[in-house]
């Protein structure tokens, strides 16, 4: 993504104050779906852990300006308490002296929850005065609302004019798909559009029918579509006034748009009505309309594809007689191989009422939000973000515990590491336990600035993988992966190819992989290393992105100096670690290899820490066995932290 992100900011001892989605549904006052709060996780998780204190900013339903009990935001307090773990405190307003007193007094950890935002009517309006009050709260913004990007909110543009801006790692997430959905598609791409009006996607229509292979439309859309034709269509929905914009949409299609040739329609707009299926062509009778298309046509076009992007249902899907064309199309996706994207509430609603949501590649969060970029609009949330620029490299130092201390010794030595850097560390440190501890370790890791990583995962999301991880089931709590490691390849048999899969497993959910490679002493001495090498990243890195690879790291470990109490020289490793920069290079361009860390690990102690740290090229160390005392590892940091200045 071109646009900075929370990874690229320091938050130790910040204030985040970050616009999250939290318009959810309520009944009696108790949040009725969590889905959008749980959706922000990930991202006030990875804040936290990065030593911030959280400032949550969102609006719910429309108050129209007014203080409306019905539209607090306090609701939200216990089930966010619940999934953060922590409580988490309210201010009864969104500017005013309780929210900036209660903001002024928090702490690295502490999460305040402001009042609904659209309280005021200069949210909307985007009024300056209102932003530069919600500014004052905090030290970094942190937009993490896809939903509401496309809406130029003073909580949503505004308060950009007075921080700095970031995005979350949600709306990261969406614009890496629905961006990369339109600019760089794997092929062939279908887009599928429904719901009910052409004249809310004819920008949507216009941009895809130059980007997709092939555009399918149903709902009540295609009736516009069939008048145009000059089809009969009886009491169906059509817009009139539209109808020379669809004659135009057809003739530039050129073959390119799709229209069921079978609708199911009814003599009245209820689940009790008399229904019949027909062909198109014969013509709707009069006091009859169309609430289902039939989608067989539908089903050839996705077998192929590739990527497909979904936004709109195929009928009339919350009476049930007339769900069968969205349930067919739904399903059609989650056989397919390929990428899937569902976006816009109605289709999202139905993905998840038929009960294949976790089919589905990514599932968009806004609806509105997904049309305007699938339109090929930029969106003024988005906007507000600044761009990426050159930075300097942040020093990772990785303790990688292997299958080594229970879940109570590794709390202990977790706070004993925890403790001896205090509350400011000088580099990015990264622990690794084994996966039996992985909870309990965080639960010690968590309110420091060190990050929590896994030792390994499987590419699947679920299924009979008896003892295997999936990467969901890691997300939002854990932040690296280590993947490729020489004794994951050697013992267990990973594959280059498996390395690749769990690569990018790893990626699509949120996990940032330590990508491991490195040579056998017979290797080296046979002049082979870098052939070896250059074989592990290509294959590894085979259909990454550019923008998911700018967040990897890369650990250099020769296998002839892995336990064995032989370290690289500072020379060879900075040797080698400037072969593996140029191997990116050749794939992604000088720019991303300049950018991407490199660490060296392979008997790694106090003792060389300081020299090889010293290096260019070496961006930090993957530390095994002097990781699992709390002395050396820490001494290694501070070490590595004296030679990066």
């Amino acid at each position: 993504m071109s646009k900075q992100t929370i990874r690229d900011i320091n938050f130790a001892g910040k204030k985040a104050l970050v616009r999250v989605d939290f318009n959810v549904p309520l009944k009696e006052g108790v949040v009725n779906d969590d889905t959008r709060i749980r959706a922000a996780i990930p991202t006030l998780k990875y804040l936290l852990d990065q030593g911030a204190a959280l400032i949550l900013m969102s609006h719910l339903g429309r108050p129209k300006g007014e203080a409306k009990a019905e539209f607090s935001l306090e609701p939200v307090v216990s089930v966010l308490s619940d999934l953060l773990g922590k409580p988490v405190q309210f201010a009864s307003d969104c500017i005013g002296e309780e929210a900036a007193s209660k903001a002024a007094a928090l702490n690295a950890g502490d999460v305040l929850l402001l009042q609904n935002t659209r309280y005021y009517a200069g949210e909307k309006k985007n009024d300056p005065e209102l932003a530069q009050k919600l500014a004052k709260l905090g030290d970094v913004f942190v937009n993490d609302a896809f939903g509401t990007a496309h809406r130029a909110h003073a909580s949503t543009v505004g308060v950009a004019d007075y921080l700095p801006a970031v995005s979350g790692l949600l709306l990261e997430r969406e614009l890496d798909y629905l961006i990369g959905a339109v600019s760089t598609p794997k092929r062939p791409f279908v887009a599928i559009l429904g719901g009910a009006k052409v004249s809310d996607k004819i920008g949507v229509i216009e941009n895809l029918l130059t980007k997709a292979d092939k555009v399918l439309i149903g709902g009540g859309m295609a009736n516009t579509f069939y008048k145009a034709q000059g089809l009969a269509i009886g009491n169906s929905l059509v817009e009139d006034d539209v109808l020379d914009t669809a004659k135009s949409l057809l003739a530039a299609a050129d073959g390119k748009l799709v229209l069921p040739s079978q609708v199911v329609i009814a003599d009245a707009f209820s689940a009790d009505a008399n229904t019949q299926t027909i062909a198109v062509a014969d013509g709707v009778p009069d006091g009859w309309m169309i609430l289902d298309v039939v989608t067989d046509e539908f089903s050839a076009v996705l077998a192929d594809a590739k990527l497909v992007v979904w936004n709109g249902p195929m009928g009339v899907f919350e009476l049930a007689p007339f769900a069968i064309g969205t349930n067919s199309v739904a399903q059609m996706i989650a056989d397919s191989d390929a990428t899937s994207i569902v976006g816009g509430g109605d289709s999202v609603s139905a993905i998840k009422k038929s009960g294949l949501a976790s089919e589905i590649t990514h599932i968009s969060t806004g609806g509105g939000a997904s049309l305007e970029l699938l339109e090929g609009k930029e969106l003024p949330g988005v906007a507000a973000i600044g761009d990426k620029m050159a930075i300097q490299r942040t020093p990772i130092i990785a303790g990688n515990w292997k299958m080594n201390m229970s879940p109570a010794a590794g709390v202990g030595l977790a706070q004993g590491i925890v403790d001896q850097l205090g509350g400011s560390i000088p580099t990015q440190v990264v622990v690794c336990p084994p996966a039996v501890s992985l909870f309990a370790v965080s639960r010690v890791v968590g309110p420091s600035p060190a990050l929590i990583g896994a030792q390994n995962i499987y590419f699947e999301s679920k299924g009979a993988y008896t003892g295997e991880i999936a990467p969901d089931m890691l997300t939002g709590w854990v932040n690296y992966v280590i993947i490729g490691h020489s004794e994951r390849r050697q013992m267990f048999g990973d594959t280059n190819e498996w390395v690749n899969k769990k690569v990018k497993a790893a990626f699509a959910a949120g996990l940032m992989p330590i990508l491991c490679c490195g040579e056998t002493l017979a290797q080296r001495e046979a002049g082979e290393t870098n052939a070896v090498l250059k074989a592990q990243i290509e294959s590894a890195l085979d259909g990454v992105s550019a923008d998911d690879f700018e967040t990897m790291v890369i650990a250099y470990e020769p296998i002839w100096a892995i336990g064995t109490g032989v370290t690289a020289t500072p020379e060879q490793a900075e040797e080698t670690c400037a072969e593996v920069r140029c191997m990116v290079a050749g794939i992604y361009g000088d720019t991303l290899a300049e950018k991407v860390r490199i660490q060296y690990g392979g008997s790694v102690k106090p003792a060389n820490a300081f020299a090889l740290a010293s290096k260019p090229n070496i961006d930090g160390f993957l530390v095994g066995g002097a990781s699992l005392k709390a002395d050396s590892f820490v001494e290694i940091i501070r070490e590595a932290a004296r030679a990066y200045g």
